[in-house]
């Protein structure tokens, strides 16, 4: 399997508070990569870093498809194989819902017009929304919103997609109509790393999962390793807390 994602030795702080503690994560092309762990454990932290939305020390080195994520050129490259979603949707409330999906790949891509338009209408079939082609996002639920979120990071057809903790601002009803795109989405071999509180999900679509604490990979390895057999203390103490909710 193709390495698409390269860490090494990523540190990351704010003052004298280290976040990431030399993180070495490797991401093939295709794997689905789940990231679980305690609030505060640096989970959203690694991933925005991927994609440079945070800054990380200079030792440190984060490569996508072979290219060095930092400031100047390379960034935009990257930006535009790097797809992400956020959990507040982060979508622009003054344009239609086909507007929010056509804008990046018409300004980045320079896609025509009536081809973003073809893919925008593809993708919101995709994720069973086509119907909300021209509502504004404060139209939609959580749920839809998300929904279209994710069409629109589909829309610049990106190599990885980032996932931060997508379903934690839904109302707990809006939660299972995203986790079936993302389900739907896993299975059509597009990276995807994904920082989550859904264990459920974590250990029925993911290819590897990653459990985080103080900064730090405690431990890694398939679903079933990691939520059958967990070998690391502080992974069965997270888990038996959170399970047993």
């Amino acid at each position: 399997m193709k390495t698409i994602v390269n860490i090494h030795n990523l540190k990351k702080a704010y003052g004298d508070f280290e976040v990431l503690h030399g993180i070495d994560l490797q991401i093939g092309e295709g794997e689905v990569v789940c990231v679980i762990g305690p609030s505060g454990s640096g989970k959203s932290t690694l991933i925005r870093c991927i994609n440079h939305l945070e800054t990380f020390s200079a030792e440190s080195r984060v490569e996508v498809d072979g290219i060095t994520v930092e400031p100047g050129r390379n960034l935009a490259k990257v930006r535009a194989e790097v797809g992400m979603v956020f959990q507040s949707f982060n979508l622009f409330p003054h344009l239609s819902v086909m507007k929010n999906i056509m804008i990046a790949p018409m300004r980045v891509r320079r896609t025509s017009v009536a081809e973003a338009r073809r893919k925008a209408i593809e993708l919101l079939a995709r994720v069973g929304i086509s119907e909300q082609a021209d509502k504004y996002p404060e139209q939609l639920s959580g749920g839809q919103q998300q929904r279209v979120a994710i069409a629109r990071a589909l829309a610049m057809e990106p190599r990885v997609l980032l996932f931060d903790e997508p379903t934690s601002a839904l109302d707990p009803e809006m939660v299972g109509e995203v986790l079936d795109v993302m389900r739907t989405l896993a299975g059509t071999g597009v990276t995807m790393v994904v920082v989550t509180h859904e264990m459920g999900f974590a250990k029925q679509v993911a290819d590897r999962v990653i459990f985080m604490d103080g900064g730090r990979i405690v431990e890694a390895g398939t679903p079933k390793e990691i939520f059958d057999t967990p070998r690391e203390e502080r992974t069965k103490g997270f888990l038996r807390a959170v399970l047993n909710h």
